[in-house]
């Protein structure tokens, strides 16, 4: 969080497209298989013997299943969506062995080495390549085999953009219309059309269903640019709010909306930090400040939300205290509202601060402004338990955040808070759970529900 001008956010300049490069972090997950049936040892998926440089071993042939599947999925859709038949990739897929020294280059690099960490879509020579070492066998890892389903889907998205004719000299030649930021934006958001596809059941070889998507969108996060990246940076691809709203607009909406992106329809919240103090702060606060700065901000920005809604406001107090809040019935986590006495406690010991280093401040501040919005639709006269209430919770607390990014003065977000907020969603249920402790079950949704009162305001939340 900070406190300083908030400056209008431009534009970005283009880049051309280019490989996706990241370090993967994050907790190992059992990450159940995406492929129908058992696909080691030879068993199951699709034999990757059309892959060239391949191995043959289980992660060539998890990859294979995936892109014979994405290239289905374009087989059936490219022509409803853009009026001509779909081509699969001319050159083809290669996959890398970065840990040998001797390993063949693909095409469009200079030596294998040039692969580590990476996928990659090339459009001169239309192929697709990845490192079978040290990012597909670590997405697995990690995240499960669903991560390695997104990459390539994501590289495949790139693939659609070039036979709909947005070819790297028309980004070049008009930056201001095609920023990287809303290039990579449409690849995620057809990443997204697919998996909604495998979804549904339609995908010949893999399977997923909904409630298993959150480790793969936790892999989003890991994939966001570092935090204080300009939009207008060469090969920006933006910052975790922005990479899981494609995805998840492509999984909701399909490509129809997907390849109708464009600046004017797509708002972007990456921005760099404005002052060196943030910056040497990462953008965050340590805990005790950030409660109290936070707690200063929300009785105000509630009272305003209120206003608009025809409803007065009483601010919550705050209680402080080194246990686990035990005021309802139901557990609430390390954040309750009191709905009897109307107060906030918060245990300033335990899970709480421990989210907040991990994560980052605005997790907690996340967390916070739920319990306010909890004390919101009490003063509303609304149900304070069932479905509806854990909903409009998590709306309403996105409709607050809202109006943090969008001030240019004052108590307003960092660069990499948004980031937090998703992260928090992905990985506890808090912020969504109503009076009985009941939550929207799945942080895909929940996140949802984040992003519409965000980027919507409190009009999307129902009240």
């Amino acid at each position: 969080m900070r406190t300083r001008p908030v400056l209008v956010m431009l534009v970005p300049l283009l880049l051309a497209l280019a490989a996706c490069t990241t370090t993967i972090a994050g907790t190992p997950t059992n990450g159940d298989s995406v492929v129908s049936g058992e696909h080691g040892n030879g068993k199951g998926g699709v034999d990757p013997s059309f892959v060239h440089n391949s191995d043959g071993g289980d992660i060539d042939r998890l990859a294979a299943t995936v892109v014979t599947d994405v290239q289905q999925f374009w087989t059936e859709t490219f022509p409803t969506a853009f009026d001509k038949q779909w081509t699969n990739l001319e050159g083809g897929f290669y996959s890398v062995d970065t840990s040998s020294a001797t390993a063949k280059a693909p095409p469009c690099a200079r030596r294998a080495s040039d692969v580590e960490g990476n996928a990659f879509y090339c459009p001169t020579a239309d192929i697709i390549a990845w490192d079978r070492a040290a990012l597909l066998p670590v997405l697995k890892e990690k995240f499960g085999e669903a991560a390695v389903m997104f990459v390539l889907a994501h590289e495949m998205g790139h693939a659609v953009q070039r036979r709909t004719g947005l070819t790297v000299a028309k980004q070049q030649s008009d930056p201001d219309e095609y920023p990287t930021i809303l290039i990579e934006s449409q690849a995620d958001c057809y990443a997204g059309s697919f998996v909604r596809w495998v979804s549904e059941g339609k995908a010949a070889h893999l399977k997923i269903s909904k409630d298993r998507l959150d480790n793969a969108m936790e892999a989003l996060v890991m994939f966001r640019d570092p935090v204080g990246t300009e939009q207008s940076d060469d090969g920006a691809h933006g910052d975790a709010f922005d990479r899981v709203s494609a995805f998840q607009d492509g999984y909701d909406q399909g490509v129809g909306l997907c390849k109708d992106m464009s600046v004017k329809n797509r708002t972007f919240t990456q921005r760099g930090f404005l002052s060196q103090d943030d910056a040497e702060r990462g953008g965050n606060l340590d805990f005790e400040p950030l409660l109290t700065t936070i707690t200063e901000d929300l009785g105000p920005s509630y009272n305003t939300i209120m206003t608009g809604l025809g409803k007065p406001w009483t601010a919550p107090t705050v209680r402080t205290s080194t246990r686990t809040p035990d005021c309802t019935k139901a557990d609430q986590g390390p954040i309750a509202y009191c709905a009897d006495t109307g107060q906030i406690d918060v245990a300033t010991e335990g899970e709480l601060p421990d989210i907040h280093r991990d994560i980052g401040d605005f997790a907690t501040g996340t967390l916070v402004a739920s319990r306010y919005s909890m004390a919101a639709l009490k003063q509303l006269g609304k149900q304070l338990e069932g479905e509806d209430a854990q909903r409009a919770v998590l709306c309403l607390t996105g409709a607050y955040t809202g109006t943090l990014l969008t001030r240019r003065t004052g108590f307003t977000l960092s660069p990499g808070d948004l980031d937090e907020a998703i992260q928090v969603l992905l990985r506890y249920d808090y912020a969504g759970r109503d009076l009985a402790g009941k939550a929207v079950a799945t942080g895909f949704d929940r996140v949802s529900l984040f992003r519409q009162g965000t980027l919507q305001g409190v009009k999307a939340c129902g009240l």
